[in-house]
């Protein structure tokens, strides 16, 4: 569900899901779950460079998600509860970067998924 959210996203990349540490078991409700989003071309050919961090957790009754390029730190994150923020390196709010749209587009479609999944 996750890597097909971020293909139809961030298309014409594909992607794979890796699990980041321990996943919920099956039934158990979901607390937080970390996953890397591996990107490849469409021929298949690795792109690390656009890889993503997804973290999904729940505040209160709430569920919210960080998105964050897995290899560059010192680009912006997106958090997303109720509307998107941008962050910066520093956790400051700071605009969009220019190719931030796909990533916006597929933390409201995996929040929708999530929330009404």
């Amino acid at each position: 569900m996750v890597a097909a959210a971020a293909d139809l996203c961030r298309k014409p990349l594909r992607h794979g899901v890796i699990p980041q540490g321990q996943m919920p078991a099956a039934g158990q409700p979901l607390v937080e779950v970390c996953l890397r989003l591996e990107t490849r071309t469409s021929l298949g050919e690795r792109l690390p460079e656009q890889d993503l961090e997804l973290e999904v957790y729940r505040s209160g009754s709430g569920l919210n998600l960080t998105l964050a390029w897995y290899l560059q730190e010192q680009r912006p994150m997106l958090w997303h509860g109720n509307h998107p923020v941008w962050m910066d390196a520093c956790g400051q709010r700071c605009p969009p970067p220019e190719d931030g749209a796909p990533l916006e587009a597929l933390a409201r479609r995996l929040r929708a998924l999530l929330v009404n999944g």
